[in-house]
């Protein structure tokens, strides 16, 4: 069944119903359906029982309520922003004007007004606005589907990061854990980097976006041989020349597999596979780099990693107590890390010890 399309509203408060006949014979042509009231509350009520009321014209001096109490009501309801309000007034004083347009009134006519003036005002200030509106509109959908797609990105983020962890892992299950856990010992240092250092200036979507990544740190194992990656016992010095590889192997394999490498994800997935082995004192692998010049959030993963070895079984190992790999960080004894850094493992000490006996309480595999 056919709905003829409901107009929208002009309203039109006066307390004196000849002005208001003046007003309503301009826009008799149909394009409006035209609704009135005698004074401000009256007002009030049209505004709170009509949704397709697209402007005001507004008395100033009226009984009951004033105009000034119906655009405190429409500034507090934040109509003013949608509505147009178009002042027609017999004041002519400067303040009232002034406070007016601190409401931010789209426009102020003094009585006696010309009708074909107020009507081509009117028009502008509605077309104006509408524009205006059906702007902000698309500008709604536009962001709409900006999420989306930043959607569609990060599932396809997930699904690559989930994929060269489980060929990591079919690689050598201890690893497929570890990446894991290093998630989330690397959430928890850093929210302990925002919350005290707010000088790195780490922001909420950041975190996530490098906890995310912080799962690619040891992809580059992939390209490590077997008989070095899964040997029953300690490296050889040249065996350990080798495994220090994976790390420019994963920066090879991510040039490879992920196409937008302007986004931050990409860099920071690149900068961790890079310089999670990097020390404070410049004595890491493969850079050489030494204080600042490592990535902040490198260094929170490099911690995390290293904690994790500490405390998780190998197989030319055994697990360390949570203490005892606490202080062996601390103490510098599986090298140098940034004083900061330090500082929020020390603040998440106790977050870092639930996590592993949690852990070790369930299966996480």
């Amino acid at each position: 069944m056919y709905t003829e399309k409901k107009k929208k509203q002009i309203l039109i408060v006066d307390d004196e119903e000849v002005n208001r006949e003046i007003l309503k014979e301009m826009f008799r042509d149909g394009t409006y359906e035209l609704i009135e009231a005698e004074d401000g509350e009256a007002a009030i009520e049209k505004l709170k029982t009509n949704d397709r009321i697209i402007m005001v014209l507004l008395d100033i001096v009226m009984p009951i309520m004033d105009g000034f109490g119906v655009l405190a009501y429409m500034d507090q309801q934040k109509l003013l922003n949608d509505i147009p309000v178009i002042l027609i007034t017999s004041e002519d004083a400067l303040d009232s004007e002034d406070q007016a347009y601190s409401y931010g009134v789209a426009d102020v006519i003094h009585k006696p007004f010309y009708p074909h003036i107020v009507k081509r005002r009117s028009n502008n200030i509605i077309e104006l606005y509408q524009h205006k509106y059906h702007m902000e509109q698309r500008l709604k959908e536009q962001e709409e589907e900006i999420r989306e797609q930043e959607k569609k990105i990060r599932e396809n983020s997930e699904f690559m990061i989930e994929t060269l962890s489980s060929v990591v892992e079919a690689r050598s299950a201890e690893t497929g854990e570890h990446t894991r856990r290093i998630k989330y010992f690397t959430r928890i240092m850093l929210k302990y980097l925002m919350k005290y250092f707010p000088k790195y200036g780490i922001t909420q979507e950041q975190i996530d976006e490098i906890a995310r990544a912080s799962a690619l740190h040891d992809i580059g194992k992939i390209g490590i041989p077997d008989a070095i990656l899964l040997k029953p016992g300690r490296l050889t010095p040249e065996e350990f020349e080798i495994m220090k590889t994976h790390t420019t192997i994963g920066c090879e394999i991510l040039e490879k597999s992920y196409k937008d490498q302007t986004s931050e994800f990409y860099r920071y997935s690149y900068d961790i596979c890079r310089y999670h082995h990097e020390r404070w004192d410049g004595k890491g692998y493969p850079d050489h780099l030494a204080g600042d010049e490592i990535p902040i959030y490198t260094q929170v993963v490099a911690i995390a990693d290293v904690y994790d070895a500490l405390v998780s079984p190998r197989v030319y190992k055994s697990a360390y107590a949570n203490s005892m790999a606490y202080e062996m960080i601390m103490n510098g004894e599986c090298g140098q890390f940034s004083p900061d850094v330090l500082e929020c493992f020390a603040l998440a000490k106790e977050d870092f010890f639930n996590i592993v006996e949690v852990i070790k309480m369930f299966d996480f595999a």
